[in-house]
């Protein structure tokens, strides 16, 4: 069975945090908004999701919860793995290719670059710069999650809070 595979950049998060420390930073205003309005995309177009992974990190954190809030997905699902925070994209792939295999549909959520080439790698697609709160939708003509590697998958769907936003006007 197709997989799919939601690769999403944090939410714009603030510049300092209340201890000084990277991992602490939290979603500013706007943020929270990007969040929730790209989750709201996501289910406006019919897309669910089996599994949100997420970096401990506050703003990826954050930024999973609010998408998951959108998208129905119950909040205490939601799974956070220590190795996605300052991840390379060899180790963003061993956690796609260790996924559980009865997941169809896979959010993982954060930070740039290596979420950026990640879903360049995979999809063979060149997307640019991959804004906060954005996300790439790629899918696998895959049985299992240990099949996906370098351009097995094809982009879907790209998409940037700004992009959304644009369209309402």
């Amino acid at each position: 069975m197709a997989k799919t595979l939601f690769l999403m950049r944090h939410a714009k998060a603030r510049q300092e945090s209340v201890d000084d420390r990277d991992f602490s930073r939290e979603l500013t205003e706007r943020g929270m908004r990007d969040a929730s309005l790209v989750g709201d995309y996501c289910r406006k177009r019919g897309h669910r999701v089996d599994m949100i992974i997420s970096s401990p990190a506050a703003r990826a954190l954050a930024t999973a919860e609010l998408v998951a809030g959108q998208l129905g997905y119950p909040l205490e699902q939601i799974h956070t793995n220590e190795e996605l925070y300052m991840a390379s994209v060899r180790t963003f792939l061993q956690v796609v290719n260790h996924l559980k295999n009865d997941w169809q549909q896979v959010l993982l959520v954060g930070h740039n670059p290596a979420i950026n080439y990640l879903g360049e790698y995979l999809s063979g697609a060149e997307v640019g710069h991959m804004p906060t709160g954005s996300v790439m939708i790629i899918g696998f003509d895959a049985d299992n999650w240990s099949e996906i590697s370098q351009n097995t998958g094809h982009l879907r769907d790209f998409v940037t809070p700004r992009m959304i936003k644009d369209e309402e006007v």
